[in-house]
């Protein structure tokens, strides 16, 4: 049975392979204007949100252990 479970550094590098390739897909689908007006205002919020967080991380960084 162990021969089957994935370990969870495995698990987490093989989400993040999937996350960095549609990212990607993201990217290049929006630089040659294949974005919907709707996705692109999409987009464009949740970089707000994640410019947000970032600085809300850089102001308090004793709550990001959280």
């Amino acid at each position: 049975m162990n021969g089957s479970v994935i370990p969870r550094e495995q698990a987490f590098a093989d989400a993040r392979a999937v996350l960095d390739r549609a990212r990607q897909r993201i990217a290049v689908d929006r630089s040659t204007g294949r974005l919907s007006p709707e996705h692109e205002l999409i987009m464009r919020g949740l970089e707000r949100e994640q410019a947000d967080r970032a600085r809300t991380t850089a102001q308090h960084p004793a709550q990001t252990a959280a």
